[in-house]
This record gives structure tokens, C-alpha cells and sequence, in this order.
């Protein structure tokens, strides 16, 4: 049974707006999962119908093979389901542990071993502790975003265009922290820009067009597909 089953959900952000038209995915455990497709495909949206941020009206999230959907945000993270948005990911004005202690909110007593383990996965978090987030460049900031949600220890992990305005070198960080949470068995579900990259990392691929399932498949086979590559990863077939 796979850790996350998502089918035929139709959802969007208003009565005559429909993003998603049925679609599916599934995300089984430890796997990371890329979810490509032009722009307005449905590829946030579908994230945030699973994280509880947008109700669907039909289909169905299952997690362990019980519904979260409808669920408010705040139950689906206690379920090991957390989010991680493009923007505004961290609190600015307040500390980098400060921000990692609003992480710990499911379950306080394991904030000092949770501290003492993000500090250790994340080092140039450790020596600015005390720092405001807002002083923290892009990539750390996503980094201090991401180790906000292994607060939660979750289960699965949903990452919004992760390195969107990165340098190549904090993306390039960024994805290999991403392979090194999925080595320790959470699940990751990633709608990224650099559709090559994340196929790179991803153990399968989803593609969407227009709010539907358009392709899926092996990560690899998926990349090596002229056709796809031709369609729909555009001027990055080419790098």
C-alpha cells in the first residue's frame, strides 16, 4: 500500500474554478516523487489540496490508507503530512530557533532532540541559532523552511518550486539535502522549475497538463523520453 493515494480529485479556488480535473498520484514510503508540467498545470494546487489548504470537492487523499481529506492543515501535519510553500515559509522577525521551535508544535516534549537533530543536519543553521530569519539568504531560508517541517518528524514531505530564485550552488545544496531526508525514509512529493534536476533525484515522475494526469512513470525513463523532454521540459532538453 502506498503511503500517500490521491485519485480523481477535482479542486481549485473557486465554484467555476476548476484547477485540478481528476487527478492522481501516489508517493510510496522514503520515495521522492516529482510532479512536472508547464505553468497553471495544477502542480501547487495538487500539493495544497493534500496539505488541507484547498478543500477538494470530489476524489479522494488517502494517507496509510485512511482519508485526510477536508481535514483542517493543522491534523493533516499531526498525520506526518507537512508543506513547505514557495513563499513566505519562514517568520522574518523572529529567530532561526525561534522558527524551528513553532515546528515542534504536534508534539513539545521532543523539541530539544529535534533541535539537536536539525542543527546537526543543517550546520550553518546551528552557528546563526540566534540570528533573525530575515537576515538569512534564499537558500537558507528554504533550508531553514524545510528543517521547520522535519519538526513535525514527518512522514511525507510536500516541497513547493524548493530552489525557485536560487543561485545554482544553494540549489544545488538544496537538492542534496532533499536526497538526504528521503535516505532517512520520509517521503517527498516535489513540484520543482528545474524539471531535469529533480528528475535526477526523483525515483518516479508525474506529469500534469492542464489539472490531469498527462504522464507518469520511472524518473529516469521519463528523462530520456525525447518526447517528453520535446514537450514538455522545453528549452531544458536541450541542457
Amino acid at each position: 500500500m502506498s503511503l500517500l493515494a490521491v485519485s480523481d480529485v477535482v479542486a481549485g479556488y473557486g465554484e467555476s474554478d476548476q484547477i485540478l480535473k481528476g487527478t492522481g498520484l501516489d508517493v510510496g514510503r522514503g520515495e521522492i516523487v516529482a510532479i512536472l508540467g508547464p505553468n497553471g498545470a495544477g502542480k501547487s494546487t495538487l500539493l495544497k489540496a493534500i496539505a488541507g489548504i484547498v478543500r477538494p470537492r470530489t476524489g479522494s487523499i488517502l494517507v496509510d490508507g485512511v482519508s485526510i481529506s477536508g481535514l483542517p492543515p493543522r491534523e493533516i501535519s499531526r498525520r506526518g503530512v507537512v508543506f513547505v510553500p514557495q513563499d513566505a515559509n519562514v517568520f522574518s522577525s523572529m529567530t532561526i530557533e525561534e522558527n524551528l521551535e513553532i515546528g515542534a508544535y504536534v508534539d513539545p516534549r521532543k523539541l530539544p532532540e529535534r533541535l539537536t537533530t536539525i542543527f546537526k543536519r543543517i550546520p550553518e543553521l546551528a552557528t546563526r541559532r540566534k540570528k533573525k530569519a530575515g537576515t538569512l539568504s534564499g537558500g537558507q531560508r528554504q533550508l531553514l523552511a524545510m528543517g521547520m517541517a522535519l519538526m513535525v518528524a514527518p512522514k511525507l514531505m510536500l516541497l513547493d518550486e524548493p530552489t525557485a530564485g536560487l543561485s545554482p550552488a544553494a540549489a544545488e545544496n538544496l537538492f542534496e539535502m532533499v536526497r538526504s531526508i528521503s535516505a532517512d525514509g520520509v517521503a517527498i512529493a516535489m513540484v520543482e522549475q528545474n524539471a531535469l534536476r529533480a528528475l535526477m533525484i526523483a525515483d518516479r515522475a508525474f506529469i500534469l497538463v492542464d489539472g490531469r494526469n498527462a504522464r507518469c512513470g520511472p524518473a529516469q525513463a521519463i528523462a530520456a523520453d525525447p518526447e517528453i523532454r520535446r514537450v514538455f521540459l522545453g528549452a531544458q532538453a536541450n541542457v
